[in-house]
């Protein structure tokens, strides 16, 4: 049998774990010996291998993070450790790897590859879906729940209190997360990187609104955004005369219980790599988007910074 193995790497995202569990149930399907890689690339340096089994993946599907644990390497960087991390493998005879992980990940396994030949495939897993080349990533539609349902309990405090809410979502200099918050939660002001604003352009008209009996108002602002969220809230209660508050959601988009689609997504992620390993594609990245499971090469998804979706941004008022 031919041996195989994957890893976390970077930011865990719910859906890892849904992932884990197909892995080992779809490579002993095709006959393959699956393996875990605990601690990320830290732990394919460290030797923390093991073969995986059934009872290993056992019940966490409905658990966020992931088992095995995720780590970012700065000696996966230097040449000295990639070749102990290719001795380790060989060692257990591994020649195929799945990595769990987003750009810097794909783009260290690209050099692994080029020095030592171990065929890999990656899956783009970030809540940032920041990944160019895939229109999904794990761990995104369990991030948006998490955010929903705090935007949903952080209205009845707003409406209770005649408050105005800034609520600062993650995404690093991505405003996907904000974006499609704003879209799906009916706030009233949407903050991005990929858009520029002025609050003075927006004076008026919540003055307007709050004549006419506006009791609160929901702001989403991207952590990537120039502007700190306070200074944000004290421009409300300034210039629009609303006392204000602000919620950093921070890690709790990345945790909790994975959410359907993330699920199925992890199960149609990890099916369509191991085919894609199994039949030739030895360096590449398995993306979602609208024509499907596809295999793009690393130089494609890593050169150049994904945009957002014109349409999505064209709902949003400049």
């Amino acid at each position: 049998m031919r041996n195989i193995a994957i890893l976390c790497s970077g930011g865990d995202v719910s859906g890892m774990n849904p992932a884990l569990k197909r892995f080992v149930e779809y490579a002993k399907e095709k006959e393959l010996t699956p393996y875990f890689i605990y601690d990320g690339f830290e732990g394919l340096i460290d030797n923390k291998i093991k073969a995986a089994r059934y009872s290993d993946v056992s019940g966490i599907i409905t658990r966020g993070g992931t088992k095995i644990g995720s780590a970012r390497s700065e000696r996966f960087k230097q040449a000295e450790f990639r070749l102990i991390a290719k001795k380790n493998l060989d060692a257990l005879e591994i020649d195929m790897l799945l990595v769990l992980g987003g750009d810097g990940s794909f783009k260290g396994l690209d050099l692994f590859y080029k020095e030592h030949k171990v065929k890999f495939c990656g899956i783009p897993s970030t809540i940032d879906n920041d990944i160019n080349g895939t229109d999904y990533c794990l761990g995104v539609d369990s991030a948006l729940n998490i955010i929903k349902t705090s935007i949903d309990a952080i209205r009845d405090t707003a409406s209770s209190f005649s408050r105005a809410f800034v609520v600062e979502t993650m995404g690093r200099d991505s405003g996907y997360l904000a974006l499609i918050t704003h879209l799906t939660s009916g706030s009233e002001l949407c903050l991005i990187p990929e858009r520029e604003y002025n609050l003075a352009d927006y004076e008026e008209e919540f003055k307007h609104q709050m004549k006419n009996g506006r009791r609160y108002f929901l702001v989403i602002a991207a952590e990537g955004i120039e502007q700190n969220s306070q200074d944000i809230a004290d421009w409300f209660e300034e210039k629009i005369g609303i006392e204000a508050r602000v919620s950093v959601l921070g890690h709790i988009q990345r945790g909790g219980n994975p959410s359907v689609k993330d699920r199925l997504m992890a199960y149609k992620f990890i099916v369509n790599a191991i085919d894609g390993l199994l039949d030739g594609q030895n360096d590449s990245v398995i993306c979602y988007d609208r024509f499907g499971f596809n295999f793009k090469s690393i130089e494609e998804v890593t050169s150049t910074k994904k945009v957002l979706d014109s349409e999505l941004l064209g709902y949003v008022k400049s």
